[in-house]
C-alpha cells in the first residue's frame, strides 16, 4: 500500500487490495471503469503510433517510480557495470516474447470461440 501511495499521484478508486487466507496480499483492479482508451486497430494505425503510446506510457511509468527510491542509494547499489541494463534488457526481450505467445494464444482461443471476445465499433 505504501508503494502505491508514492507511485501513485492521485488516488484510484478502482485499485484495491486483499489477502488470501494463506495470507498472500495482492492488489486488484476492476478491468471496466469505463474511462477513455486509445484505440490501436491494426488496420488502421500507423506503425509509428504504438511506439510512440507506449515511450508515453513508459515515461508516465517512469516519472512514477522517480519519486519512489532515493537516486543515489539505487545507483550506490547497482554499482557502474553494464550488468543491470543487460539484465533488463533480457527481461523485456522474454517479456515481449511472453507477450506474442499470450497475444497468439488469445487469438487462437477467440477463433475457435473457446473464450468470449468483446468486439469493439
Amino acid at each position: 500500500m505504501v508503494g502505491q501511495r508514492i507511485i501513485q499521484g492521485a488516488p484510484d478508486i478502482f485499485l484495491g487490495w486483499g489477502v488470501q487466507e494463506n495470507g498472500i496480499h495482492f492488489y486488484m483492479r476492476q478491468l471496466r471503469d469505463m474511462k477513455g482508451g486509445v484505440a490501436m486497430d491494426p488496420t488502421t494505425t500507423r506503425r509509428k503510433t504504438l511506439p510512440e503510446y507506449c515511450k508515453l506510457c513508459g515515461w508516465a511509468l517512469a516519472l512514477a517510480h522517480a519519486k519512489s527510491g532515493d537516486p543515489a542509494a539505487i545507483a550506490g547499489y547497482l554499482g557502474k557495470s553494464d550488468r543491470m541494463d543487460e539484465a533488463v534488457a533480457r527481461f523485456a526481450a522474454a517479456y515481449a516474447g511472453q507477450t506474442d505467445r499470450d497475444h497468439d494464444a488469445l487469438v487462437k482461443a477467440a477463433k475457435q470461440k473457446r473464450i468470449p471476445v468483446a468486439r469493439t465499433a
